[in-house]
């Protein structure tokens, strides 16, 4: 259950339906969370089958060897985002904690080098959008999201209340390219950083043209979700957005980091509305990136876990093993 109606460009929802995979070998536990998202017509009840449908494998596996169990599942359900990322963060939550280290560790990664979050502020009435700013007060960078035809507003409106630095999600929401520049340049004047997805992901040539003509930088979302997508991108895009949901998981998200690096992209660590298992899993490879957005499991009223956690806005990973998660009805 959301804490309020989370609306982007694309539409508006209340409730997200998740789906959980818990495994357990030799008295150690492995959790791993799949978020189905419409945008990549995706669903729980799809996801589920494809967990089960890989059951036999996981069961089998030997799962310190989970770069050659991640192949056949992949192989199995191929296109199953979420399902691959459960399974993936599952295992390796599993791995790690049987190494009785946190999974950051095992990645050879310092956590005190783990950047700060934005927080995410839906589209909403400017009255709404105010108070959802005063109650990010904690976090030092916004994320708001436009798209719409009262995107001027929504940023007064946010400007009303603070002078924060603000990083913008048009989520494939301008159709055109001189629209997208006219909106860029506007939001350039009022302390932008950077924008996210200005138009849909198969114009990439537009994109390449808008790039051109702007001064902050232009992150694809929904154009990139694994790291074979990102050479074509180069061009028109100077980051990306890798989220665990699109990529299939930790080891993908990996690959793309590489790649976006050697690549000279700047990276940003993103999300779907997740709890804190899916959040803590991404946390752990955010000493790697440039910026964090990590919020979904602040926009949800009913998270059944405990990880990672803000402070200040900045991103605190902990030194349980695993992801360094508990449910949260543990005492």
């Amino acid at each position: 259950m959301l804490r309020h109606t989370w609306t982007i460009a694309r539409g508006s929802s209340d409730v997200k339906d998740n789906v959980f995979v818990r495994i357990e070998r030799d008295g150690v536990v492995g959790w791993g969370e799949a978020a189905p998202n419409v945008r990549y017509g995706q669903n729980a009840e799809q996801t589920m089958a494809a967990i089960e449908k890989v059951r036999a494998v996981i069961e089998a596996g030997d799962w310190f060897q989970y770069v050659d169990l991640r192949e056949r599942w992949e192989g199995a359900i191929p296109d199953q985002g979420p399902a691959q990322a459960a399974l993936d963060m599952a295992v390796l939550d599993w791995v790690s904690g049987r190494l009785n280290v946190p999974l950051y560790r095992l990645l050879g990664l310092d956590a005190r080098r783990a950047p700060v979050t934005t927080f995410s502020i839906g589209i909403d009435t400017p009255e709404v959008i105010r108070q959802k700013v005063r109650e990010a007060r904690d976090f030092a960078v916004l994320k708001i999201k436009v798209g719409t035809e009262n995107d001027a507003q929504i940023i007064a409106a946010v400007r009303d209340v603070t002078d924060k630095p603000l990083r913008v999600d048009a989520n494939e929401g301008w159709h055109d390219k001189e629209q997208a520049l006219e909106r860029i340049q506007g939001l350039q004047r009022v302390g932008v950083e950077l924008i996210e997805q200005p138009l849909p992901a198969a114009m990439i040539d537009e994109t390449a043209w808008l790039r051109e003509r702007v001064e902050i930088p232009i992150i694809a979302d929904e154009a990139v979700k694994r790291a074979g997508d990102i050479p074509r991108l180069a061009g028109a895009y100077d980051g990306i957005n890798i989220k665990l949901m699109k990529s299939g998981g930790l080891q993908e998200a990996m690959r793309m980091i590489h790649v976006a690096r050697a690549l000279g992209l700047k990276i940003m660590l993103g999300c779907m509305i997740e709890s804190s298992v899916a959040i803590s899993a991404a946390a752990h490879l955010s000493p790697l990136v440039d910026y964090a957005d990590l919020d979904g499991n602040l926009l949800i009223s009913n998270d059944p876990f405990v990880g990672a956690t803000v402070e200040n806005g900045k991103l605190i990973l902990n030194d349980r093993p695993g992801l360094g998660i508990r449910e949260r009805s543990e005492s």
